[in-house]
């Protein structure tokens, strides 16, 4: 064996380069830039000093670790005496009385850029999170303790200060939304603590939605970001930033080419609110709002399909006084279209807190302006529970009819003891539901109360069914809900198979949530 590796070895070399000389051959012809920009030197020596390392240290208390039981003699025995019984801090050496183990420090690092030459950083809120000390570590080695300024999780954007020991380098923010699919980016960082690194790549997509957070917009990039490159900046090639290092998707922990970074005009307000007020105000509409789909589109005579369904008003709200109701399709916010409830969410929780504006929807076919003034979102609002059920099954067994796949009753005081329903919430309850049917699908379940068909109120499982039998009538393909929760939430459902149509459905939806789900377990930070 030994003897061919010296030969396997000069085969390789010879392979190698041949491989080479067909490739300077196949270069020559080809244009200096297609092969990169050659600036990326000019802009990592302009702001290399700019990227500075994050250095944590956190006290953990260490679980009791109890030695498992195995039978004497055991092959594993001296392994895990060693194991259990060497690791606990002796009596009076750091241990207890009895030898337990004691709480630990542990140190992390990650990235981050200096934005104000007053020592303003800018980092991920993962990177600093729980830390007992923070500290900046400067390009030629400076290490400075630094104060959290503030953080905001839903972005996981972090600010930090320390006191300069000397003149720095700071670097501004670019626009991220000039930025085109294929532009060349840099990525400066401190991958597995290596130090300040330098990679470059190009813009993979734009306004990535990943499921990590409610403002999920990312810049897409194959520039290599690895673990510890968090907190990093990416660059244009005018050396601004314009965007931060947040994550990649990696089933191994290192790069593949998938990572993500938040968009540099997101970074921007973030950090101007955090170095403000120390938090982030966010502009509040008070409405709750779901995908319009092309089924529930088809419904409302939207075409095509857009915007973000408003299927619950909050009566302390803004929306409220305003004018908007459930069944409003909003299509415009303060002058910005709106494409998908993700684009509401981002764009309201931007725009200034008290500041009027313009709100176009279309309700029942028809464009409206209300103007509304936003109020402010309270990241601590109670999240209330939907569905919520009680399992008590002794009530008398009420009169039901069934539609929809659906079984129907109105409403009793049992039912609305049994389903834990407020007496505020008027339609027809849901008792049953047929496990085959598109109502299944769409997730509808007992306790469910259906308050419209077709934006029409119902009271009694008769009136939903002269709704369901005029809409055959008028060849309509499907049947818009209102459906709401014992606690009042509204939501819109859509059923299809009690029209006529056939079983074969379209994908739910919601059943991409749970493969994005299952995806994010390959996401690191």
């Amino acid at each position: 064996m030994t003897a061919a590796r010296p030969a396997l070895s000069r085969r390789f070399r010879m392979m190698g380069a041949a491989i080479s000389i067909g490739a300077a051959s196949m270069l020559s012809s080809v244009p200096a830039f297609a092969r990169g920009p050659e600036g990326i030197a000019d802009i990592a020596e302009k702001v290399i000093d700019a990227v500075v390392n994050i250095s944590t240290s956190q006290t953990v208390e260490a679980k009791d670790r109890t030695m498992p039981q195995l039978p004497p003699g055991s092959p594993f025995e001296e392994f895990f005496d060693d194991f259990f019984k060497n690791r606990r801090g002796p009596p009076g050496k750091g241990g207890d009385k009895s030898g337990e183990f004691q709480p630990r420090k542990t140190n992390s690092l990650g990235s981050g850029f200096i934005v104000d030459t007053a020592g303003i950083v800018v980092t991920n809120n993962h990177v600093i999170a729980d830390a007992d000390e923070i500290n900046v570590i400067l390009n030629d080695g400076t290490k400075i303790k630094a104060e959290l300024v503030g953080v905001d999780k839903k972005t996981d954007l972090a600010v930090l200060k320390f006191k300069p020991p000397k003149p720095l380098t700071a670097v501004k923010f670019g626009d991220s939304d000039k930025i085109r699919l294929g532009d060349w980016v840099v990525a400066i960082g401190n991958p597995f603590s290596l130090g300040g690194t330098v990679t470059a790549g190009i813009v993979s997509a734009k306004n990535r939605d990943i499921s990590q957070g409610p403002y999920d917009s990312y810049i897409q990039t194959d520039a290599a970001i690895n673990r510890g490159n968090s907190g990093g900046p990416l660059f244009n090639l005018d050396g601004e930033v314009i965007g931060v290092n947040t994550l990649i998707i990696s089933p191994t922990g290192g790069s593949i080419g998938l990572g993500f970074a938040v968009p540099s005009k997101t970074v921007a307000g973030v950090v101007d609110q955090l170095q403000k007020f120390g938090e982030l105000r966010r502009g509040w509409l008070g409405v709750r709002i779901q995908q319009v789909t092309d089924e529930i589109a088809d419904s409302l005579n939207i075409k095509p399909a857009r915007g973000a369904l408003v299927a619950g008003v909050d009566d302390k709200g803004p929306a409220k006084p305003a004018g908007i109701e459930p069944g409003d399709v909003v299509v415009k916010f303060d002058g910005k279209d709106v494409k998908d409830p993700k684009d509401l969410s981002r764009i309201v929780a931007d725009t200034a807190v008290g500041k009027e504006v313009d709100v176009v929807v279309i309700r029942k076919g028809n464009e409206e302006t209300r103007k509304v003034t936003l109020g402010r979102l309270e990241d601590n609002e109670k999240v209330q529970q939907v569905n919520a059920k009680s399992k008590d099954d002794s009530a008398e067994k009420p009169v039901t009819q069934k539609a929809l796949g659906l079984d129907l009753a109105a409403l009793s005081k049992d039912l609305r003891t049994k389903y834990k329903i407020k007496d505020s919430v008027k339609g027809v309850v849901v008792t049953g539901v047929d496990g085959n049917s598109d109502a299944a699908e769409k997730r509808l379940s007992a306790g469910d109360v259906i308050v419209e068909v077709a934006q029409e109120a119902v009271s009694s499982a008769a009136d939903i069914k002269k709704r369901v039998d005029q809409l055959k009538k008028d060849g309509k393909k499907s049947v818009l809900l209102l459906v709401s929760n014992g606690d009042g939430e509204l939501r819109f459902r859509r059923a299809r198979r009690a029209v006529g149509v056939s079983s074969r459905r379209k994908p739910d939806p919601y059943a991409a949530a749970s493969l994005v789900e299952e995806v994010g377990n390959g996401f690191s930070r």
